[in-house]
């Protein structure tokens, strides 16, 4: 077996996406990502964390001169230091045949290289950029289809990783919720109702969704809540007003308005739910290929509106007023536009929450969402004599 770097060879580069299309051939729950997706990942002009040589691929070829396995190795400056008990570095995009030993040599490549780097732990299989992609181990259940831009991976995957000496960081878990009327109704408690009636009822508070005609004054609302909400728990730390206008110019094509709600208390953003179409029951006609066939696919379905789910990405509220009854106030004015006999979605998969959020998790047993997958981000400390210590609870 030979391990080679994928560096700027394009006929490697290709390879590395095109590998897993052979490796989970003839399985029905694979649905291959777009090309472009993962390849923004390592594009330094798509991905700010690239910085000189902190990130880099590999691939495992046979003696027959067969991939049999790939992986990337990352650094990322905004967290290595500042968010770990140790200097840590992060491994991502594994694949790889059934074979132990293949495994174990692409883990040695990755902690080789980030141990000369400095690093003395790694995270895996993380993604080398915001948490809300490509983050995390499927570990539960395998006959599911991923959502876009989380991965799949195959059983025995879990087995090579704990046996190797990774250790469970923390796990994940996404959930499903009906949108229908009746069904919600089923489901979501009644306190909920109570609850949010009482923040619509309070002077102040206004909830509503996105307006693609103000979108750059919607960006900035993003941001100021992500920035208090979330930043110092996602990888790619806090957002700036430019970033923020990057992202909701990148959702635009596929931005429905009536998916995306913001709160507000006397006209100061305090919370969000960003929900968007769940892509992957669109990609999954495309091959990986955004190409001109795959374009006239995806606008078929989007025409036929065929998609009937959508993607729970992001929920935030700034801890200021977090239980107070902020998550079931906007919750409940996105029922409102969603339980209409002709709206298109009818089931929403909750982007994954992670058990060191014991808030978020509970605001899904109000909803009545259905726990759905698991997954797991493990790490790994290159010094075994140290104490490992979990993800600490927000």
């Amino acid at each position: 077996m030979q391990i080679i770097e994928v560096g700027n060879n394009r006929k490697l580069q290709k390879e590395f996406l095109a590998f897993p299309a052979r490796l989970y051939r003839g399985n029905p729950y694979w649905i291959r990502p777009l090309d472009v997706d993962i390849e923004k990942v390592f594009d330094p002009e798509k991905n700010p964390l690239l910085q000189g040589d902190n990130c880099i691929r590999w691939l495992a070829i046979d003696e027959l001169g067969q991939t049999i396995a790939r992986v990337a190795a990352f650094i990322n400056p905004l967290t290595v230091i500042h968010s770990n008990d140790q200097p840590t570095g992060g491994m991502g995009f594994f694949e790889c045949i059934n074979d132990e030993k293949v495994a174990f040599a692409m883990f040695d490549q990755c902690k080789s290289w980030l141990k000369a780097r400095g690093m003395e732990a790694m995270d895996g299989p993380i993604n080398f950029g915001e948490r809300d992609n490509w983050w995390g181990l499927l570990a539960d259940p395998y006959d599911a289809e991923p959502t876009w831009s989380m991965l799949y991976h195959y059983d025995y995957y879990r087995k090579f990783f704990e046996d190797y000496g990774f250790q469970d960081y923390f796990q994940q878990y996404t959930f499903l919720l009906p949108l229908e009327e009746k069904e919600a109704r089923k489901v979501v408690r009644p306190a909920l109702f109570e609850i949010a009636n009482r923040i619509y009822n309070t002077p102040g508070y206004d909830f509503r969704h996105v307006d693609k005609k103000q979108l750059s004054k919607f960006a900035q609302d993003f941001r100021i809540i992500y920035n208090k909400a979330w930043a110092k728990n996602m990888a790619a730390g806090e957002m700036t007003a430019e970033r923020a206008e990057a992202i909701m110019q990148m959702m635009k094509p596929i931005l429905e308005e009536e998916l995306m709600w913001f709160g507000y208390h006397n006209n100061e953003p305090i919370a969000f739910s960003i929900m968007i179409p769940e892509l992957n029951q669109i990609i999954k006609h495309l091959n990986g290929k955004l190409n001109w066939i795959g374009k006239l696919k995806w606008l078929y379905h989007t025409l036929r509106k065929t998609n009937h789910k959508a993607r729970g990405v992001i929920f935030g509220v700034i801890p200021e007023y977090q239980g107070r009854g902020i998550e079931s106030a906007i919750t409940l004015a996105f029922s409102r536009a969603c339980w209409k006999p002709d709206y298109q979605y009818k089931i929403i998969e909750l982007n994954w929450i992670g058990d060191f959020n014991p808030k978020m998790l509970k605001v899904t047993q109000l909803l009545g969402a259905k726990k759905f997958k698991t997954y797991i981000t493990y790490r790994y400390l290159f010094d075994h004599t140290k104490e490992f210590k979990r993800h600490p609870v927000i």
